[in-house]
């Protein structure tokens, strides 16, 4: 797909919306062609404008943005980006395969890497083995098991390039998509310890295999996928040693 990325946004807060709008405007590749105020006008721009890419906030009056996934045909439907603070309803995002889950406040480089996601998914490019539903043999240890829409799914740690903190949940970022799982950042950090993931932010584990450089003066690595994950001060000199092999497991 070399035109345009054509993004429908909805959010039911004006600022935000803004917001929303104006960071679109530094994000190469993609054009905001429609904005909604809530989940019905959402559903009409959708069904008239035909995006490729929706960003829908997930607590909207009328329908929520979870409701206008559910609502829209399968033919046709745009990949789908949630806006969350992850509240009880945020699980449910599962039922509806979104691309992506950013979480609020809003963070230009985590919107880009979100539209990157469903650039790919939109190209058929990068697609996860996993997607497939399965069922979890006893003593898998190299990855993790989700939720997803008809049944679980196995999610590897080849797979992942990192994973980020959501109040009582994870996000398991893989090129194509990202996965909801309830755990904590602890848990997976003892489970995993490198070299299988490493411990860059107290928000942050990362898969060291997926790091292409760590911009020093910014404390900041970046990824293949071009994501750019902030190291925490408290984890910058353990984060250099040990991708310059100076630091032992």
């Amino acid at each position: 797909m070399n035109r345009p990325l054509r993004v429908v946004i909805a959010d039911d807060e004006p600022l935000a919306l803004e917001r929303l709008a104006l960071a679109f405007r530094d994000i190469e590749g993609a054009e905001v062609v429609g904005a909604a105020a809530n989940g019905l006008q959402a559903l009409e721009m959708i069904a008239a404008l035909r995006p490729d890419l929706a960003v829908l906030d997930i607590q909207m009056p009328g329908r929520t943005g979870l409701g206008v996934a559910a609502a829209l045909p399968p033919d046709g439907r745009p990949e789908i980006v949630f806006l969350t603070a992850f509240d009880s309803h945020a699980v449910d995002a599962f039922d509806v395969e979104a691309a992506d889950y950013v979480l609020k406040p809003l963070r230009l480089d985590r919107l880009r890497q979100a539209v990157v996601r469903a650039r790919r998914r939109l190209q058929g490019a990068h697609r996860d083995a996993a997607e497939a539903p399965t069922r979890a043999p006893a003593g898998v240890t190299d990855g993790f098991w989700v939720q997803g829409r008809e049944g679980l799914v196995r999610v590897s740690l080849e797979q992942i390039s990192w994973i980020e903190a959501a109040k009582d949940y994870v996000l398991l970022h893989t090129a194509s998509r990202s996965y909801i799982l309830r755990a904590t950042m602890a848990s997976i950090a003892e489970r995993f310890p490198p070299p299988a993931l490493l411990r860059v932010h107290r928000s942050a584990l990362v898969r060291p295999g997926a790091v292409e450089a760590l911009q020093t003066g910014a404390h900041v690595l970046i990824l293949t996928d071009g994501t750019a994950v902030a190291v925490g001060p408290s984890y910058q000199r353990h984060t250099r040693d040990w991708l310059t092999g100076r630091s032992a497991p």
